[in-house]
């Protein structure tokens, strides 16, 4: 069987994270017995080959002086190729890639579309399953259509009238992380910074912020059979503020992974409960597909379902340790699904050419 591949990196301000994660996965199949293809999209949106021994701090500074490029080609003949001297092309041979981009088009959906495009089978979610999770309204809409519990959020814009007052979070609609991501006093500050805030600029999302709201969060995972994990409680440092980016991901040395919590969270059996029949509700309802993280907000009051990350940090591999499934295990059985799930085709039936022979002159279609 060919091997499998990893590809990390891509056009997103969560570029470095993914390398992490990207790195993780590689050196995991690597140490399982696996030749693994390590392919790396850069800032630029051009992808390279690198070895999969090469560290983190290989890209510190910018591309590595191992990387080779290479394409993507999609249509009849659609995959990666080797670019060599005199514009030879070599495909590149690989089962599937493992997709470890975080936020950007490596998890709104377009590189989903872009695989599929060219026949490639991937891990994570579809194109749709990505630009659903990735859009924050759509999915607090999506949930809230279903009768699921979530916290109101509204679109900002200059007529955007709130009866309630702050103080309020403010979240960029699209992005996979918290990463721009702040707390304000009251709706005025929240427009002028989506008007001064660069990550805003596409799109910002205010929703009520909750003091004493906890952060809880499950994995998912739908292959040999959909299951859920322990729930986590991400611990914030002296338990006050937002659970930060840097709080996920700059803690310590092995990304999210490493970053505080308490697994499995202590909380009441009927709390519990909530929380995982909602999780099963929103792995239908948002398309979740191999490994994915549902995050939830609580208080004395009630469990509101928050977002989906549906390529989460270290791909949610602690959840799954703490179940005593290893990493490469988890990353095989990831594989083994997209294998098995038929790359997607684009029908063309009805496309016959009818309207195209009646049709006469175009001319006569502009008169």
């Amino acid at each position: 069987m060919n091997p499998p591949a990893v590809c990390f990196g891509s056009p997103s301000p969560e570029h470095d994270i993914s390398i992490l994660t990207g790195l993780q996965a590689v050196r995991a199949l690597s140490e399982a017995g696996n030749d693994v293809v390590a392919l790396y999209w850069s800032k630029t949106g051009n992808w390279f080959q690198v070895p999969p021994d090469t560290e983190a701090s290989d890209f510190a500074d910018g591309l590595p002086r191992s990387a080779e490029p290479v394409s993507i080609q999609v249509g009849e003949h659609g995959g990666f190729y080797k670019l060599g001297k005199r514009g030879k092309r070599t495909p590149i041979e690989i089962s599937a890639v493992v997709v470890c981009c975080h936020g950007g088009p490596g998890e709104d959906g377009s590189l989903q579309a872009l695989f599929d495009l060219a026949g490639i089978r991937y891990t994570g979610p579809s194109h749709a399953g990505a630009a659903l999770g990735m859009d924050k309204l759509a999915f607090s809409g999506t949930m809230e259509a279903a009768g699921i519990s979530s916290l109101p959020l509204h679109l900002v814009t200059d007529d955007l009238q709130l009866d309630e007052a702050g103080p309020f979070i403010v979240k960029p609609r699209f992005g996979g992380s918290s990463i721009g991501i702040e707390i304000v006093d009251d709706l005025l500050t929240a427009k002028a910074l989506a008007k001064s805030q660069p990550l805003l600029r596409s799109g910002a999302v205010v929703q009520r912020y909750l003091t004493d709201a906890v952060d809880l969060n499950i994995s998912v995972r739908t292959f040999p059979e959909i299951c859920l994990s322990s729930v986590e409680r991400p611990l914030r440092p002296e338990d006050e503020g937002i659970y930060s980016y840097a709080d996920k991901y700059l803690t310590g040395s092995q990304g999210m992974a490493s970053a505080p919590r308490e697994l499995p969270a202590e909380l009441p059996s009927n709390v519990e409960g909530q929380l995982r029949t909602i999780a099963s509700q929103v792995i239908e309802l948002a398309m979740v597909r191999s490994v994915a993280r549902i995050d939830f907000l609580w208080n004395s009051d009630d469990l509101w379902v928050n977002e989906i990350n549906t390529i989460p940090g270290s791909l949610s591999w602690y959840f799954w340790s703490h179940e005593g499934i290893p990493f490469a295990q988890l990353l095989a059985e990831m594989i083994q699904e997209a294998i098995q799930t038929p790359a997607i085709t684009f029908r063309t039936d009805g496309a016959d050419g009818t309207a195209l022979r009646d049709v006469g002159a175009i001319s006569h279609k502009l008169a």
